[in-house]
């Protein structure tokens, strides 16, 4: 199956009903185990690489090779995607690149910084068949978010799609970035009423604080992109360290590497049922 545009997979979970898993790519590994899951749930998956990893890793061209190659190989559609990217330059690289989609992250600008920005990003994707996702409200830190009042207005997110012409939309509901335990509470009815009222797909970050049912219930209330990264990485760490602990004069990687990568992979195609992605597509 060949890489496949973002916007193919995100309009066919949106009109179905069902979320789409988008999943953080740091290492090679990362990218292997998602698609491995994918394939073993039936299900089209996003690989994204967030600005963040791009700056760990110093550049984002050997990190963004490695993940359409993996894409380009795999037996299930996949797209690769742009996280959390603040520096339009950084968009147009990946657009370059080849990548199906671009998150442009104006949240921290004011109103009409953020407008003006996310239209300049619009209007640099457009013919170019790559789906822009940009972010209204702040999903930040865990206690601001979850703060009284930290959610994104319908009428504002209305008016932002309308006036910079974004494919998709993320809103705060009630999540917030790297939380390591599963405990958001999600405003559900607020999520309909984003849905109807933004006109196109919403994006849940900070999806790895959100128990198993209430991802459900997100995406039956109108959440289509799942993002999904640092319950992930939990998973995959927990993995190293049961490993060298078992054995601790290894030191070949691929001993304990190769367990976490499949452990990884098992947890990403049990989301995938949760998400109700599973068995979408067919197998190549």
């Amino acid at each position: 199956m060949p890489l496949v545009p973002t916007a193919s997979l995100v309009q066919a979970a949106h009109e179905g009903r069902y979320g789409v898993g988008a999943f953080n790519v740091v290492h090679l590994e990362h990218a292997e185990a998602h698609v491995t899951g994918a394939e073993e749930a039936r299900a089209g998956v996003i690989l994204q690489i967030s600005e963040n990893a791009v700056r760990w890793h110093g550049r984002l061209a050997p990190l963004a090779r490695a993940a359409l190659a993996v894409a380009e190989t795999a037996r299930v559609p996949v797209a690769v995607h742009l996280d959390h990217a603040t520096e339009p330059d950084l968009v147009d690289e990946a657009i370059a690149l080849g990548f199906g989609s671009v998150m442009y992250d104006g949240s921290k600008l004011p109103w009409e910084q953020n407008l003006a920005t996310t239209r300049e990003v619009v209007a640099g994707a457009a013919g170019r068949e790559v789906w822009v996702e940009a972010e209204l409200g702040e999903v930040g830190g865990k206690d601001g978010v979850h703060a009284p009042g930290v959610r994104t207005d319908p009428d504002e997110a209305r008016r932002f799609v309308e006036m910079t012409g974004v494919d998709g939309l993320a809103v705060a509901v009630g999540t917030s970035h790297a939380m390591t335990t599963r405990t958001a509470e999600l405003d559900l009815d607020l999520i309909a009423a984003l849905r109807k009222a933004a006109g196109v797909p919403l994006v849940l970050h900070g999806s790895s604080g959100v128990p198993d049912e209430e991802l459900t219930r997100a995406v039956e209330a109108g959440m289509t992109k799942i993002n999904i990264a640092t319950h992930l990485n939990k998973v995959f760490t927990a993995s190293v360290r049961d490993t060298l602990a078992a054995q601790p004069d290894l030191v070949d990687t691929r001993k304990y590497v190769g367990p976490a990568r499949q452990v990884m992979a098992s947890e990403v195609a049990r989301l995938l049922e949760v998400l109700q992605a599973a068995e979408r597509v067919a197998m190549t």
